[in-house]
């Protein structure tokens, strides 16, 4: 689960991280008064406005209806509440959202901290996250910090730096110290960023993170290390032992389809493609998507019911699938083994009864446990449903249909 920057920082804060401080708004006036009170608290006497959106890009994305930026400085509390009210409200488009952009409900009034001193304020670029390849945690850095990091390391592949942690040891002190002079800081500097990532690790061990990307990371004018932004995303499989985790979830950033399906409990990611999709498993999920593309079309959703799938939940997944305006085709292909294929098919034929009108094709390819029984119910049913055995006749369905 992503969570948005302000809430990231809260939670590094609380692991002894350095961030930059700042305070949430939901309108003009809020973010006057959170200028105001930033001054009071730190003495800032620039105020940096942050759109809060689950996506990267924000300080070259554009509002559309105002034309403003999503992140922009502002000179006084008065001017800090004008410039939120061109921001709150307005869809940001960046990089990373499309052309359909994202709604912006709140911003975050942050202190400046590129502030005058005893050295250059300087960019870094850290992150925290599993290598599945060792099997192991591993810390990426880098001397480029600020700049998309795919692009860092397409052209710059010498200037990603790793450090990859024992899995029963953790990120020692000398690893810390050694990334830290890698990154070619030294004194006071580098004893910081060296806190700063044993600070950083114990966040993402300690709170099941499956990732923590700080972009940048700052070394201030005080050779201060801080997080200037913070990109969290959360295991939602840990949630057991962090309670309060479920509450930072924003259903506004999500598909409203997919929080729809997370109440049924259904592992469902909407695509941009014209098939839907419903599958038992994940493996036998990504062969379907795959057949789905060498018959010319394209995934609508990724849709697996699970082992213990019933009919009501078959039924839930169809109602989800048949909501995007987008799907011309659904093909249902399910292995049964724990679930069997019977109860796939009482689903789609319960759901097909409730629902009504149904107008696009349904291509149902159902092997394994009850498979015949399943095929009879269909077949007796009546529905206008094209059965199918194997997958490259499912592929051939699929093919027919969108032609």
């Amino acid at each position: 689960m992503n969570i948005h920057e302000y809430q990231g920082k809260e939670l590094l804060k609380k692991y002894g991280v350095t961030v930059q401080e700042g305070i949430i708004a939901r309108n003009a006036a809020e973010a006057q008064a959170a200028a105001e009170k930033l001054n009071a608290d730190t003495g800032t006497e620039f105020y940096v406005v942050k759109a809060q959106i689950h996506a990267g890009g924000r300080g070259k994305g554009t509002i559309k209806e105002t034309g403003s930026r999503g992140v922009v400085i502002a000179k006084s509390p008065q001017e800090t509440g004008e410039k939120a009210a061109k921001i709150l409200g307005g869809t940001l488009v960046t990089i990373q959202t499309g052309e359909e952009g994202k709604k912006v409900n709140q911003v975050l009034v942050a202190q400046d901290v590129y502030y005058k001193g005893e050295a250059e304020p300087k960019e870094f670029y850290v992150s925290v996250l599993l290598d599945r390849a060792k099997n192991c945690n591993v810390i990426v850095a880098s001397t480029e910090g600020g700049m998309d990091i795919e692009e860092v390391a397409e052209k710059h592949p010498d200037k990603i730096l790793r450090e990859w942690a024992d899995p029963l040891l953790g990120l020692q002190p000398f690893q810390a110290q050694k990334m830290a002079y890698r990154l070619g800081l030294e004194g006071k500097a580098a004893k910081e960023m060296t806190k700063f990532l044993l600070s950083l690790y114990a966040a993402y061990v300690g709170s099941d993170a499956s990732m923590i990307e700080i972009n940048p990371a700052l070394r201030a004018a005080d050779n201060r290390i801080l997080a200037v932004d913070a990109k969290v995303a959360l295991d939602e499989n840990a949630f057991y032992r962090h309670k309060g985790f479920p509450e930072l979830r924003d259903e506004a950033e999500e598909s409203p389809l997919e929080v729809e399906a997370s109440k049924y409990n259904l592992n469902y990611v909407k695509l941009d493609g014209n098939v839907g999709c419903m599958v038992n498993g994940a493996g036998l999920a990504m062969a379907t998507m795959d057949i789905i593309k060498l018959s010319g079309g394209e995934p609508a959703n990724f849709l697996d019911v699970g082992g213990g799938a019933s009919a009501e939940t078959v039924e839930k997944g169809f109602r989800i699938i048949l909501q995007d305006p987008n799907v011309k085709a659904i093909l249902i292909n399910i292995f049964g083994g724990i679930v069997r294929c019977d109860r796939v098919a009482n689903g789609v034929v319960e759901a097909y009864k409730n629902i009504g009108d149904i107008k696009v094709p349904i291509i149902v390819r159902l092997q394994g446990t009850n498979a015949e029984e399943g095929a009879k119910i269909i077949k007796e049913s009546g529905l206008n449903v094209i059965p199918a055995i194997v997958l490259k006749e499912a592929a051939e369905k699929v093919r027919e249909v969108l032609a």
